[in-house]
């Protein structure tokens, strides 16, 4: 019952912050001059500022209220001023709402005192910047803006709302205006005029929310577009769509049939009938806008996409363009099919300027639109299973990646090979040709969830059996993180020891670890704050290297480097106290054996492919971290043997990275 009246809170209080931006725009686009012209529906409408503008400091005063309850679970701490000022002082919410408030309290006191000055454009146009404000402010709390505290991210979500304000707000304006002079058979100039300017800028402010939209949406599922038809989410924002879509096709058939009718038309009964349908059809895009705002301030506080697990995926097909676009004729049918779309787009304008009827103009394209994508998507498909979008539980991790690559050796290598590329001893005794998991993108047009998926039930018509028998759930998803570890480290082979800037796209495993000096933690303990230099060596024939390291560790330190030795194998103790006296950084002694193999999975590049048998792991490689968590460049002295060598190289390096004003989001902890 709480979220139910929170929700019609906030419902309430933004649907009233909307209409009175969108009145006041309304109002400045009637103005004349100085002055706007004095007419019945003017006053009603600003006889109904005060209250719009109280209804959104009350509303948000419920909303902080049912927070309150809802973090407590006690009706009696609303009671307790300590409850309160820590809610507003100390979280974030908190801090929000007070802003939110304020612009709010602003907003009133503004339209108070403009109700008193005189009825000039210049005070609409004041009140409806004023009005801006609480939405911008609302911004702030919105999903984008949690993942992302920045003016990029808040932008386009604050944009999305002025704009929706200047539509929906102003259609109660709209209709009392429509609705005035009901009995008289006329139109005065200065109403056609603000009908005609009021619909030149009606479209173009739909087409803008319809962008904003596509970007807050883009960064909200952040790729997850499955969860657009398989999470609570999804299936709000889709509501949201055909809402959004039904009131478009409305705003144009009033704006191509009946706002002309009422306008252009020269004759009584038609301009009555003209009025006629401009009442009842924006009476029904009004009621369709508030379902939007409904859904819209639902969808605000429903768990998004990013965090809102899919479980089982419902349908048996999705669609991908990476695994099909190479295909025999796919591209041709697909284009066919685009080509069918924008042909149901320029029947939409064909119809406006042959004056079509309502059926046509909507029947013709639709169909064009409908064909277009049944032309479009069918060769786009790829068998599903319910796991396909299935997050996994382990992260992909060195621990992980090491477990997996023991379980491969012993399960799959007699078929799949030493490397993953379907070469192995069984191979060609197999009635069906092995993929290549190395170097054909093969983890890339499939999902984890479809590699786990076919580890546990084996693959149709193929000789794959299944390993739910012989393998735990978390040993296969350790599998299916050292299938796609092998993947990207094979895609890694252009990594060099300089740097290619801006250009991030190499996710290398986490990691914890211990070292000899009593420190530990977590590789993502370094995000944004250091750039990480983790070597992994082999002792006696790494000595030069950790010796040169020791020398110029504190011009390093200078740089916000932070070094980590991980020696390729166990040291015994006497190695280890010789290697660890005076050193300056920790050599990782727990979790260094699986450190050690996961990254050795990244040994590859573009003069060394490393493909034939088992592969050789190098003595020694150095890798580059930074400070987001994206592995950035890799030397190897035996296969680089000018590289980090000199230390004046790896300097210039280091500083190119700490010189990069690129803001890069974090890399996922999963595989994707």
């Amino acid at each position: 019952m709480i979220e139910v009246i929170a929700a019609i809170a906030r419902w309430f209080q933004l649907a009233a912050n909307l209409i009175l931006l969108g009145s006041c725009v309304f109002l400045a686009i009637a103005s004349t001059g100085k002055r706007t012209y004095i007419e019945a529906w003017v006053e009603r409408l600003e006889r109904l500022f005060p209250w719009l503008a109280i209804s959104i400091p009350v509303g948000l005063l419920i909303i902080l209220t049912t927070t309150i309850m809802l973090i407590t679970g006690d009706t009696s701490s609303l009671w307790q001023q300590d409850v309160w000022l820590g809610i507003v002082k100390d979280t974030r919410v908190g801090q929000i709402w007070v802003w939110r408030a304020v612009l709010a309290i602003l907003l009133l006191v503004s339209v108070i005192y403009l109700r008193r000055t005189s009825k000039a454009r210049w005070r609409y146009i004041l009140c409806a910047v004023i009005a801006t404000l609480p939405l911008i402010a609302g911004a702030l709390a919105s999903h984008t803006a949690a993942e992302e505290f920045s003016v990029i991210a808040i932008l386009p979500y604050a944009l999305h709302l002025i704009l929706a304000g200047i539509w929906f707000g102003a259609l109660p304006a709209f209709l009392l205006l429509v609705y005035q002079n009901n009995k008289n058979e006329e139109i005065s100039k200065l109403e056609i005029e603000t009908l005609k300017r009021f619909s030149s800028i009606a479209l173009p402010a739909m087409l803008l929310i319809i962008l904003t939209g596509i970007i807050v949406g883009d960064r909200i599922f952040d790729g997850h577009y499955a969860a657009l038809v398989a999470t609570p989410y999804g299936w709000l924002l889709s509501a949201k769509i055909l809402l959004l879509g039904l009131v478009l096709l409305i705003a144009l058939y009033v704006r191509s049939h009946w706002l002309p009718l009422l306008i252009d038309n020269k004759q009584v009964a038609g301009v009555n009938n003209g009025r006629a349908g401009l009442r009842k059809w924006v009476r029904i895009e009004l009621i369709l806008a508030f379902g939007l705002v409904l859904l819209a301030t639902i969808i605000t506080n429903t768990t998004p996409v990013k965090h809102a697990l899919i479980e089982n995926w419902p349908f048996s097909f999705r669609f991908s363009i990476i695994a099909t676009w190479d295909k025999p004729n796919v591209a041709i049918q697909v284009w066919i099919g685009l080509v069918i779309l924008v042909l149901a787009a320029g029947a939409i304008k064909l119809g406006r300027f042959l004056n079509w009827g309502l059926k046509s103009l909507i029947s013709i394209p639709l169909i064009l639109f409908v064909s277009g994508l049944a032309v479009a998507l069918p060769p786009l498909t790829i068998k599903a299973y319910p796991e396909t979008y299935r997050r996994p539980p382990v992260p992909f991790d060195a621990i992980s990646v090491a477990h997996g690559a023991a379980l491969y050796a012993e399960q799959c290598v007699e078929c799949h090979g030493q490397q993953g590329m379907g070469n192995g001893i069984k191979s060609r005794t197999l009635s069906t040709k092995l993929p290549d998991l190395l170097i054909e993108p093969h983890t890339v047009e499939h999902t984890p969830g479809d590699f786990y998926n076919w580890i546990t039930y084996g693959m149709v018509d193929t000789d794959m059996p299944g390993y739910a028998e012989k393998l735990s759930d978390e040993d296969r998803w350790d599998l299916v993180n050292f299938i796609h570890a092998l993947s990207r480290g094979y895609q890694a082979r252009i990594l060099s020891p300089e740097i290619i800037p801006n250009k991030a796209y190499v996710k290398p495993p986490v990691f914890s670890y211990a070292g000899h000096d009593g420190s530990s933690g977590v590789l993502q303990d370094y995000r944004e704050n250091k750039t990480v230099l983790l070597v992994i060596f082999s002792w006696p024939q790494s000595q030069e290297r950790i010796e040169q390291l020791k020398q110029v560790h504190e011009r390093l330190n200078a740089q916000s480097i932070a070094l980590l030795a991980v020696p390729s194998r166990e040291l015994v103790s006497d190695e280890l106290e010789q290697i660890a006296a005076e050193l300056p950084f920790p050599i990782v002694t727990q979790g260094a054996s699986e450190i050690a193999s996961s990254y050795a999975l990244l040994r590859r590049t573009l003069s060394h492919p490393d493909i034939i048998g088992r592969g050789t792991n190098p003595d020694h490689m150095e890798f580059l971290i930074d400070q987001y968590g994206y592995l950035r460049a890799r030397w190897i002295p035996s296969i680089d043997p000018s590289g980090w060598a000199d230390i004046d190289k790896l300097s210039q390096q280091i500083s190119l990275l700490n010189r990069e004003e690129t803001k890069m989001p974090f890399p996922e902890d999963y595989v994707r």
